[in-house]
């Protein structure tokens, strides 16, 4: 047990507290053995327990997580919390049982409890809406660093303390892992959070025990209408984050109807920001200039406050999410000036750093991420798996280009099947040329999948170039073909992933690496 290493970044010196003062504080029952033990950990996961956690167990779809009771204690659980249910099957294991009706709500509450998450905490930043969590997630750590913060982060991508890095499994980690990861940022001295706080996260109860200082929304647009029966349902739980009891104020773009709905029916302080003129938002945002490499921006506030800065990323968008960083920020205290002084560049040199060009010294991976190289067609990998963030960078792109659009996508199995007509619509109607593959069709059928875009596409713009290439690799390689060197080439969908998922198995793939080795192949890097 002792060389059993954790899958979730926890605390290396946990501080164990009392297991019977945790019963008697939650007021959880005890029917089958006392318990007299400490507890350092939390866990819901058998497969993660650590000597001295709390195994709890859920009820799953098809299992019940206290069938795996005697595992946990195996691993050195101390006790299992479950319901009624779980408890007559963790009966057997030996390990004492704690039970309490429904255990997922106590998770957050309990993990906080465990780890004294709520001691001393850091700044706390969540960032929540449909596309460019990740992104403002990102800008938000670069800009702190570069004001000379240390910030802990954890998104899609990754969650990352420093220089220590894990390969993120969900948007938003259960709340066990958050709270073990706060404590483990806590030991770091980390002092300000970011969290990508997921629709699912909040109605599946993921970041219960933490109150947010400032949270930002980005926009809503279709997507998990599978979790989700209706958009009212789905910003309903986006809702849920601007609440009193979840975070002490909110920045809010504005743009669409929902950021407008949001602001209605928050209960909590709200800052907006808008990129529409005749909007009355607090802040005003210009996109100054757009190249193919960089985007320059001016955001103008409250008492005459104003910064013009850039971001080395494709997009109005993008610069819409440096802008929600940026307000977030002066929400949370931090002054404007200070902000400006530090992206550029001046704090750098002050610092003895090396110096970078003027703005937010961000990299962020596998969103509007430019690959290629000085010559041929530029070539973009992006995560975008939305009709709206096809829009967006599509529009972006064409702003920035006078050759060709190739578009290279596909649509995921086992998630949302009514976004994809719009999908194949808006990328035949946006782009030149369509490379239709597959991107992790899971457990659907992939020709059905790409029947449904091909169908789509065809009826948007039936003159359209269009290509269906099942495999991936040969689908950028089928792209890459056509393309001019003027041209640009968007593979949307797979991002930083580093795995294509068929049918329960997911195969080694990374577009990134796989979209430079073809550039290689033809000269073009």
């Amino acid at each position: 047990m002792a060389d059993r290493v954790s899958s979730a970044l926890r605390p290396e010196h946990p501080i164990a507290r009392s297991l019977p003062h945790l019963v008697e504080d939650f007021g959880f029952e005890q029917p089958f053995g006392a318990v007299s033990d400490v507890v350092s950990g939390i866990t819901i996961s058998s497969r993660d327990v650590m000597p001295g956690d709390l195994y709890v167990g859920l009820k799953g779809k098809h299992f019940h997580g206290a069938a795996f009771a005697a595992d946990a204690k195996q691993s050195g659980a101390v006790a299992v919390l479950t319901d009624a249910e779980g408890a007559e099957i963790a009966r057997e294991s030996g390990l004492p049982v704690i039970v309490t009706p429904e255990p997922r709500l106590a998770l957050g509450e309990l993990a906080a409890w465990i780890y004294r998450t709520r001691e001393e905490p850091p700044t706390m930043f969540g960032v929540t809406g449909t596309n460019g969590k990740t992104s403002v997630a990102y800008l938000l750590e670069a800009i702190l660093r570069q004001l000379g913060i240390e910030a802990g982060l954890s998104t899609t991508a990754e969650r990352r303390i420093g220089d220590e890095v894990i390969v993120s499994k969900l948007t938003t980690p259960e709340a066990t892992e958050i709270h073990a990861m706060l404590a483990r940022m806590r030991e770091a001295h980390v002092r300000s959070v970011i969290l990508e706080v997921s629709a699912q996260a909040i109605t599946q109860h993921r970041v219960d025990g933490i109150v947010f200082d400032v949270v930002g929304f980005t926009n809503l647009s279709h997507d998990h209408l599978d979790d989700y029966e209706t958009m009212d349902a789905y910003f309903a739980a986006k809702r849920e984050l601007f609440q009193p009891d979840r975070a002490r104020r909110g920045v809010v773009i504005v743009d669409d109807e929902w950021g407008a709905r949001l602001v209605a029916e928050s209960r909590i302080p709200l800052t907006t920001i808008s990129t529409d003129t005749g909007s009355d938002a607090e802040w005003m945002l210009t996109v100054d200039e757009e190249t193919p490499d960089r985007t320059t921006f001016s955001l103008r506030g409250p008492d005459h406050r104003e910064i013009t800065t850039s971001v080395p990323l494709l997009g109005d968008f993008m610069a819409a999410n440096a802008a929600l960083a940026i307000v977030m920020l002066v929400e949370s205290g931090f002054d404007l000036g200070a902000i400006a002084h530090a992206l550029s560049g001046a704090a750098d040199e002050e610092r003895g750093e090396p110096d970078h060009e003027p703005g937010i010294d961000v990299y962020i991976p596998g969103r509007a991420e430019k690959i290629s190289g000085d010559r041929g067609p530029v070539v973009y990998i992006d995560y975008g798996h939305t009709p709206d963030a096809f829009t967006l960078t599509l529009e972006s792109i064409r702003r920035v280009t006078g050759g060709r659009i190739i578009m290279v996508f596909g649509a995921d199995g086992d998630r949302d099947p009514s976004k994809r007509a719009d999908m194949g619509s808006i990328a035949a109607r946006l782009a030149d040329a369509v490379v239709i593959t597959d991107f992790h069709p899971r457990y659907e059928d992939p020709a059905a999948i790409r029947r449904t875009l091909l169908e789509a596409a065809r009826a948007a713009v039936p003159e359209r170039e269009i290509y269906e290439v099942p495999d991936p690799a040969t689908a950028f390689r089928t792209a890459l073909s056509i393309a001019q060197d003027d041209d640009v080439i968007l593979y949307a969908g797979p991002g930083h992933e580093d795995y294509h998922e068929v049918a329960g198995t997911q195969i080694p793939y990374s577009a990134r690496d796989d979209a430079r080795n073809a550039l290689h192949e033809h000269g073009w890097l």
